[in-house]
């Protein structure tokens, strides 16, 4: 797989995209595709929360966990979908809270790229999916890359805030140095969390953690 992706993150990651684990994953999904199989996002958009939020920009994380199966949906970047398509279930729950959070209204559709443009880097801890099968590609190693994506920007950066929604994300806190960095936990925004999610203002605590610091605040309602 020819990973072309923002030079900052390329020569950080330089070493895992060598190991034999990334050669096995990218083997893999040149034979879904060989075999018919329609993968989301589509190819040029795999990495495209690396070249949106270059490694040096980082402000803030925020961890997802594999992409949207649906057509039209998927583009790179965790909750978000493309200018123009409705936000899904998850995203309006994130949207409610930033608005309960920070007194603003959002009237907007699904798509983050703004949030992204601003440092936040939205991570999918699995990058691929097949079409109409949710987790199809768990098994892949993905996970393996992201984790130490997650580990280099720990261990490299200093400062930064990480929003953990969700068992799952919860689950990479081991990850992550907490003396250096801010970690933020809550439960998943899906409504399936019975909105457990509502509450917790990580916007506002992640604007504040980056305003101690002397950094650009994100607007959150772009």
């Amino acid at each position: 797989m020819e990973v072309a992706i923002e030079p900052g993150w390329k020569s950080v990651l330089a070493p895992e995209f060598e190991k034999p684990y990334f050669q096995e994953l990218a083997a893999r999904l040149h034979a879904e595709k060989r075999a018919g199989k329609t993968i989301y996002p589509p190819g040029r958009q795999i990495f495209r929360a690396f070249e949106l939020t270059p490694f040096d920009q980082v402000k803030v994380v925020i961890l997802g966990q594999d992409p949207y199966h649906n057509p039209g949906q998927a583009e790179g970047l965790s909750f978000s979908v493309p200018h123009g398509v409705p936000a899904p279930p998850s995203l309006k729950n994130i949207y409610k809270e930033i608005e309960t959070d920070l007194g603003v209204v959002i009237r907007k559709d699904g798509s983050l790229e703004s949030w992204a443009r601003q440092g936040v880097f939205l991570l999918n801890a699995i990058l691929t999916v097949e079409a109409g099968r949710a987790a199809s590609h768990a098994g892949f190693g993905w996970a393996t890359f992201t984790d130490a994506v997650i580990r280099t920007l720990s261990e490299r950066r200093d400062g930064l805030v990480f929003l953990l929604w969700g068992n799952f994300a919860r689950s990479k806190k081991a990850l992550i140095d907490p003396s250096r960095h801010t970690v933020l936990e809550a439960a998943h925004p899906s409504p399936l969390a019975g909105g457990a999610f509502f509450g917790c203002r990580h916007f506002s605590k992640a604007n504040a953690a980056l305003l101690a610091q002397g950094l650009q605040p994100i607007d959150w309602t772009l």
